[in-house]
């Protein structure tokens, strides 16, 4: 049987500031302990399996024929009865179409039947996110928030079965739900948390702040998260599902945004709130547990809703490239815009295959561990989506910059590109910054280093015991090492497109080469690399280059095959650019690795920050 590891054994707090600690120790507990098995986390060491990831996971016809009887009416519903310039415009969804996607079943996709729900996968819930994403970003954050991170994913995970069965239908149903986590001076550092839940018999009694409660003007219910400290653990925390109309939950203020102006979102006070204990989810004390392991499956549907943000704005980029002339030809025929529409191109079709590989993982085992696939989903989709969106307004010039209004009343194609940029820039922001996400998956992709190596370096343990564990490491490192220069097999199926064989052995290559990059930064750093932030977050956009990489090839080798297919083609070509275009970021990053001016910009900054308090 495994035992869970005591996060003090893995990482020396000795040294650290009491604040370090906590939060530190709060997210190894929290963490989800089991050996990274994933395709994703054997990037970092060297070793990609293909196997793993060939074929492209085919979703089954009877389970994509149930998501396009939903995808249709939901498609005909967003097209004939949501003005999303109009809901931007007086920042209101119509009650009407609140109803109406209701009715659809819209509230409740994941949701099982039992439950009230349409009980459809993972792919379908992300094939429906795409959808929403091409449409409207408000109405996107509306579902998102309800299914992705309010009540239905913690319950259908952690939730008892009289949860279920009290929240699910009600949920399903229309009744809008809410995440509540942030606080004035807590964003990814819940050991600052200050809203704390005290015991009372069967009650928890509950006070303090939220901000930024993304539905928390329309919700019925929400996952609270509160301090309720232990004698042996004062900042643990716990998840409790919360009822608006209870006495003591208040509504401070909505807060208004540069973009998602419909977005219901709100400061809320709890004071002396009496929640039933039976409203616990999950256990006392495992609230960021429940958090981190909601956000891992939730976190798919933000790139998932980029997918279709990118399709849409590919559509109107290539558009007017086609009819737009200057100096003589059409610009999409000048290679400064043709090159943008290249990279939009790449960039939806790599984000599209991350998204549905790794719904397809969770559909064939809803244990499975996708944290870091997830997370590299998310951190790579969200950022190229605002890259394509950027661009697409650079495409369109002055009407890009335009609203759809104006251009209507002009006479022109009311593109939302305005519009889509503001709502798109919070992207990278929602549910872990690109930031925090580097930080998240790097900590997971050292963790087979530090399970081996980390007590070597713990300045707490005995001597002879810190020795032990040196040897046991230096024996293991001792054959691995040299192997990160072996041209190793890279495990690639047969029967692929040769053009795309030479590709995936060229990730596994850079697969190793990363490999000693990470060891290299661990043997030089030690338990000094958690504050080598900027070379740790490009160690990371390493892995998940190498990620989107991989899965684009997958899924191109997954189209009909034949030469006169011009599908077929267009996807090997499509991921075969991804591909040159990711080995000249992945030879930048590897510079930068040893070369960038980390330092320098580091005491810059420093005496900036001493001259502004001046």
């Amino acid at each position: 049987m495994t035992t869970k590891p005591d996060p003090a054994s893995l990482i020396d707090t000795s040294k650290m500031s009491e604040g370090e600690r906590a939060a530190l120790e709060m997210a190894e507990e929290s963490r989800d302990w089991r050996a990274i098995s994933g395709f994703a986390g054997a990037l970092f060491t060297g070793a990609p399996d293909f196997r793993r990831l060939c074929p492209f996971p085919e979703q089954p016809a009877e389970d994509r024929n149930e998501g396009d009887r939903f995808l249709e009416k939901l498609g005909a519903f967003l097209r004939d009865r949501c003005d999303p310039d109009e809901i931007d415009r007086s920042g209101e969804i119509p009650d009407e179409v609140i109803a109406g996607l209701a009715g659809l079943g819209a509230f409740g996709i994941k949701i099982p039947r039992e439950f009230g729900g349409l009980g459809l996968s993972q792919t379908n819930y992300s094939r429906a996110a795409m959808l929403l994403g091409w449409h409207c970003g408000n109405i996107t954050a509306l579902l998102s928030a309800h299914q992705s991170i309010g009540v239905p994913q913690p319950l259908i995970v952690f939730g008892t079965n009289e949860q279920k069965r009290k929240y699910l239908p009600l949920c399903a149903a229309g009744g809008i739900s809410a995440f509540a986590l942030t606080e004035r001076d807590v964003g990814s550092d819940p050991a600052r948390m200050q809203t704390e839940a005290v015991r009372e018999g069967d009650y928890w009694v509950l006070n303090g702040e939220k901000i930024w409660c993304t539905n928390g003007l329309k919700a019925r219910s929400i996952i609270v998260m509160a301090r309720t400290p232990q004698p042996d653990k004062p900042n643990a925390t716990t998840a409790f599902i919360v009822e608006t109309g209870w006495p003591g939950v208040e509504i401070v203020v909505r807060c208004h945004f540069m973009g998602l102006r419909a977005l219901y979102n709100c400061v809320m006070h709890f004071r002396n709130v009496r929640v039933p204990h039976a409203n616990v989810v999950h256990q006392e004390g495992k609230g960021l547990k429940v958090a981190l392991t909601t956000l891992n499956t939730g976190r798919l549907t933000l790139p998932a809703a980029c997918v279709g943000a990118m399709k849409r704005c590919l559509e109107i980029a290539a558009g007017w490239s086609a009819e737009r002339i200057q100096w003589g030809q059409a610009i999409g025929k000048h290679a400064a815009i043709a090159s943008k529409l290249a990279d939009m191109a790449a960039d939806a079709f790599a984000t599209e295959a991350m998204v549905r590989y790794v719904s397809a993982l969770v559909d064939a085992d809803k244990s499975a561990d996708i944290r870091i696939e997830a997370a590299m989903a998310k951190l790579w989709g969200t950022e190229a989506a605002w890259r394509v969106i950027s661009d697409t307004m650079q495409v369109r010039g002055g009407r890009g910059y335009e609203t759809a209004g104006s251009l209507a009343r002009r006479g022109e194609s009311p593109d939302p590109v305005e519009r889509m940029l503001r709502d798109s820039r919070i992207n990278t922001i929602f549910e872990g910054s690109s930031e925090i996400m580097r930080l998240f998956i790097a900590r997971e992709a050292m963790d087979p280093h530090l399970r081996r190596g980390a007590r070597a370096l713990d300045s707490r343990l005995p001597l002879m015991e810190r020795a032990r564990a040196g040897l046991k490491a230096a024996a293991f490192y001792a054959w691995w090492y040299p192997s990160r220069y072996l041209p190793l097999p890279a495990r690639v199926p047969s029967g692929m497109d040769p053009a795309l064989v030479r590709d995936m052995r060229g990730i596994a290559r850079k697969s190793r080469r990363l490999s000693r990059a990470v060891f290299h930064a661990m043997v030089r750093y030690g338990p000094k690399l958690d504050r080598r932030q900027l070379l740790l977050g490009r160690l990371v956009d390493l892995g998940t280059e190498l990620f989107a990489m991989s899965c684009a090839c997958s899924r191109a080798a997954s189209e009909p095959a034949g030469a006169d297919d011009p599908s077929s083609r267009q996807a090997i070509e499509i991921a075969r650019f991804l591909c040159a275009r990711g080995r000249r970021r992945i030879d930048a990053l590897f510079r930068d690795v040893r070369k960038a001016p980390d330092g320098q910009g580091y005491r810059l900054a420093q005496r900036l920050l001493k001259t502004e308090k001046c």
